[in-house]
């Protein structure tokens, strides 16, 4: 167990060093808003409001799954779960694997909703501990630590294979989906964790009833950079830090399912700003997701450091939906885009 701990921490620890960072892009940056010098909208009318699974949110971000399962993980959980009791966004915390093993490691998570007794908070199991099905004494502890609103199953495989003591049986984790979607009456959200989920991989998603993917594409942090950095990794293997598909291609092709199945896409993989959530919009995602900015910015200034970072982005998501001549997230579209050749 106290393996477990020590890789969450490096986990976190890694994550804000630039090393663990993709060199190849997201593919925001392929595209430009197109100006619009004749708005026609009052800035102060504008609204970035913005729902998901039915609740209206202060703005389109999800504050992604990272921390928990380690004893300074609580502290920084307490800070996200306050500030978006705050500000009105929904989050997750990170894998409560580590928590089913052993419960002393609860309270690292339970926090969330002491903190955050209204807000939108998501579970988090890795699809790999779906194998063979969660038995109904370790759902209800999943989802009963933090009165979850959701659920999210992480997949992971080319983490996993990049850990020496990372799970290598993938066998069997569509049908632990299929069972937990039927065994709860909670939303699921299924992600990936930096690598990217493609059109195919979706479509077998949503045929065993899940509610909402997140794309988390390539272009942000690397989980095959981070493991293969970490100390303990004596066989660390570089050839496959860039394993993965971008973020904007991720988009596009869920984007093409909506005409088959109702679903929600949430954008990340490399969200660094306002202008990259915008961008997702208009690409097709309903929300975007972050996760480093966040650990970054409570490392540097905890909560006063988290306040500043998203309260900008909230302000310049506004100034660009003006400069669009929008007055809400829902009228973004490709139309707002420009592909750079």
């Amino acid at each position: 167990m106290t393996d477990i701990r020590d890789r969450k921490k490096d986990h976190v620890e890694l994550t804000v060093t630039e090393g663990t960072q993709y060199d190849q892009p997201s593919g925001f940056e392929r595209y430009r808003f197109i100006h619009n010098a004749l708005p026609e909208v009052n800035f102060n009318e504008v609204t970035t409001e913005a729902t998901l699974l039915g609740r209206t949110f202060s703005m389109p971000l999800f504050i992604s799954s990272m921390t928990g399962g380690y004893s300074e993980a609580g502290p920084v959980n307490a800070i996200i779960a306050e500030f978006c009791e705050a500000e009105n966004l929904p989050f997750g915390v990170g894998s409560q694997r580590a928590m089913l093993e052993d419960e002393s490691l609860t309270d690292t998570f339970s926090v969330v909703r002491d903190k955050a007794p209204n807000a939108f908070i998501c579970s988090n199991i890795g699809g790999a501990q779906l194998i063979g099905g969660l038995d109904t004494k370790r759902l209800t502890q999943l989802m009963d630590s933090i009165q979850a609103n959701a659920i999210i199953v992480h997949l992971n495989p080319l983490q996993e294979l990049m850990q020496p003591e990372g799970d290598r049986d993938f066998k069997g984790i569509l049908d632990g989906i299929e069972q937990l979607v039927k065994d709860t009456q909670l939303p699921v959200i299924v992600k990936e964790t930096g690598a990217g989920i493609s059109e195919h991989t979706a479509r077998r998603l949503l045929n065993v009833g899940v509610n909402v993917i997140d794309v988390a594409g390539a272009g942000g942090t690397s989980w095959a950079k981070v493991e293969n950095f970490r100390s303990s990794n004596q066989s660390a293997n570089h050839g496959f830090d860039e394993w993965g598909i971008p973020t904007v291609e991720c988009i596009q092709q869920l984007s093409k399912l909506e005409w088959e199945q109702s679903f929600e896409i949430i954008a990340s993989g490399g969200i660094r700003s306002a202008f990259d959530i915008a961008k997702s919009l208009c690409l097709g995602a309903h929300f975007a997701a972050t996760a480093q900015p966040v650990i970054k910015a409570i490392k540097n200034d905890e909560y006063t450091g988290l306040e500043k970072l998203l309260n900008q982005w909230k302000k310049d998501l506004k100034t660009i939906l003006t400069l669009l001549g929008c007055t809400s997230v829902q009228e973004l579209s490709a139309s707002h885009l420009q592909e750079m050749k």
